[in-house]
């Protein structure tokens, strides 16, 4: 018996259908005028009855309430609670550190359930891509319903790392194109010296709640170096020469909870959440296992 072909390279077919039945969750109300499936507090056009208010010139008439006119001769308007679209951006790290250990893979499996789901949802949902500056399409435009999904997943296998952009000049780019309220996952390994207080705050502003998703590989959560090694920087080539590695370790391990600290306030400060994924973890266990225990989907 013929087996179905597959539908991306990214997610197995098995997979995609698990992830289908999925829904994100996230943490903050949002103020577009378009339908979606996220409620929010303004006036709009879902099923969901809010309270009346008198006529006004120029209102729909479709919203006039005639059974209450004809009883008190006047004209009063239906208000509805709005049903409104969630935009999804999935801000990706392509640069050339993400090549290691499978974090660029990672990366984008991830982004492909996220957006199969967000899709799925009704929400628009767009894609950037930052590594270095001139390599070919680095955005894909908003797209929306579940029949884009291969459109999505189409862009997302074309992508490969290299590079030496930062995620706070990817996050500055994406805000130079992107309009509109919603979430914004970062999906990157954050091992950057910016200041990327800076740029959430530029996000939180333009409405985007920031969602960090941080991508290490098991050697980088938790090296074990036993003798003086030199140390390549694999964006710029810089080398360092290290003796005395115990100690170094030490540091480095210090640094690194710090680090995460630190992101996971950048994003919860603003509405959203940050979570640290060890690449030796599959997508599979990350979405149905990790993400759905903190509350990222359900």
């Amino acid at each position: 018996m013929n087996q179905p072909a597959q539908i991306t390279g990214l997610l197995s077919n098995q997979l995609l259908g698990r992830i289908e039945q999925m829904q994100l969750v996230v943490s903050r109300r949002f103020t577009n005028r378009s339908r979606g499936e996220h409620l929010a507090r303004g006036g709009g056009s879902s099923n969901e009855f809010r309270d009346y208010r008198d006529y006004s010139a120029g209102d729909d008439m479709r919203f006039v309430d005639w059974n209450i006119f004809a009883r008190l001769q006047r004209p009063f308007v239906k208000l509805f609670h709005q049903e409104e679209q969630l935009h999804v951006v999935l801000l990706i790290d392509a640069s050339s550190s993400m090549g290691f250990e499978e974090k660029d893979r990672r990366a984008l499996e991830l982004a492909a359930a996220l957006g199969t789901m967000a899709l799925r949802g009704g929400e628009r949902v767009s894609v950037h891509v930052f590594h270095s500056a001139g390599r070919g399409a680095s955005r894909l435009e908003p797209i929306r319903g579940r029949g884009k999904r291969r459109e999505l997943f189409a862009f997302l296998e074309n992508v490969t790392p290299g590079g030496e952009t930062t995620v706070e000049q990817g996050v500055e780019a994406l805000l130079r194109r992107h309009r509109g309220r919603g979430a914004m996952f970062v999906l990157s390994d954050f091992l950057t010296t910016g200041d990327l207080n800076r740029a959430f705050n530029m996000a939180f502003s333009a409405g985007l709640v920031p969602y960090g998703l941080q991508l290490l590989g098991p050697s980088e959560l938790s090296p074990e170096l036993s003798a003086d090694v030199r140390l390549v920087d694999c964006e710029n080539a810089e080398t360092l020469d290290v003796t005395g590695t115990g100690e170094l370790v030490r540091l480095y391990r210090e640094h690194l909870q710090a680090l995460l600290g630190h992101l996971d306030a950048f994003c919860r400060n603003r509405g959203g959440q940050f979570v640290s994924l060890d690449t030796a973890l599959t997508a599979e266990t990350v979405l149905t296992d990790v993400l759905r225990r903190r509350g990222w989907v359900r």
